[in-house]
């Protein structure tokens, strides 16, 4: 009696030639000189095998017959031919593979292919090894990943979210960022504001020293701007009396007191003779010097 033996699951089984009487299990015609399946101590003829035994392929529902190569993998059964890649139809015989759903099976190519993440711009997959770029769990194709406005790759450069939207440097500093009062030029951070107009911190500087004045004290006359001490040396008006800068902040008071092409602190607007505060009160000018009423007379 001649036979091979099937190994290729639980439910194994002997292909051979009968040379001894037996009978077929189920149909018990003769088997003597004919090819036979022994199956769980059973003999049946091919034919019933294919009926009663065999194990049916999982890909194409058909019976593996005898004669045919078949493969298993936790209790499923495929003929050798049918063991191919769900996607790509490649063999799998002898090769990885992956058992997805609806028990079909993949290999490792079409496994990777299908659990990468997709890109956001071109949303194909992004396979391992791939440049990519990723931002709140979106990610993209490094080239996919573009300027909304240009439409330049940003790649891994600087970018500014908008919405769904991203933009590049230049194109998010020409369509969003502010303009500096004093040089028209974007300014893309940091920046002051002064009477609600936005100035670059280098530009918002005393007119005469050239030092910023951000964070500083400094007046305002007209369109310039000055620092405390380029105020009081270049700007402020001398007082008549003390020859002093006249500026807020500096002696005892601010008011001023004018006087055709003159001008005094308060305190310091008082009689040549009497030495008595003329500040809101009446007072004569005799040979360019400033009287009380009373004194011109005692001259």
């Amino acid at each position: 009696m001649a036979f091979h033996r099937h190994t290729g699951g639980p439910g194994s089984y002997t292909v051979g030639t009968m040379s001894e009487r037996f009978d077929c299990h189920y149909c018990r015609d003769p088997l003597q000189g004919k090819k036979y399946v022994q199956k769980e101590g059973r003999h049946c003829c091919v034919k019933c095998f294919e009926k009663f035994c065999a194990n049916t392929c999982t890909e194409c529902k058909k019976p593996i017959g005898a004669d045919s190569k078949e493969l298993h993998f936790k209790n499923r059964y495929w003929h050798d031919n049918c063991f191919r890649c769900f996607k790509c139809y490649t063999s799998l015989v002898n090769e990885p593979f992956m058992l997805r759903e609806n028990n079909k099976v993949w290999c490792s190519t079409c496994t990777a292919t299908a659990d990468a993440p997709r890109c956001k711009g071109c949303f194909k997959p992004i396979i391992a090894g791939d440049q990519n770029v990723e931002y709140k769990k979106m990610v993209w194709h490094k080239d996919c990943f573009t300027c909304s406005q240009c439409k330049q790759v940003i790649g891994s450069g600087s970018f500014f979210p908008k919405g769904d939207d991203f933009y590049c440097v230049s194109c998010h500093e020409h369509k969003f960022a502010k303009t500096c009062t004093k040089c028209k030029n974007p300014i893309t951070s940091g920046g002051l504001t002064y009477q609600e107009k936005p100035w670059h911190s280098e530009c918002f500087i005393c007119s005469n020293c050239k030092k910023q004045l951000g964070g500083k004290r400094f007046t305002a006359v007209e369109d310039d701007f000055y620092c405390v001490e380029c105020y009081k040396e270049c700007v402020a008006k001398k007082c008549a009396g003390c020859k002093n800068p006249i500026t807020a902040g500096f002696g005892r008071g601010t008011s001023v007191v004018n006087y055709e092409d003159e001008s005094w602190h308060d305190y310091c607007f008082k009689c040549t003779k009497c030495a008595r505060g003329l500040a809101n009160k009446r007072f004569v000018c005799h040979n360019g010097k400033i009287y009380c009423a009373d004194c011109p007379q005692r001259l």
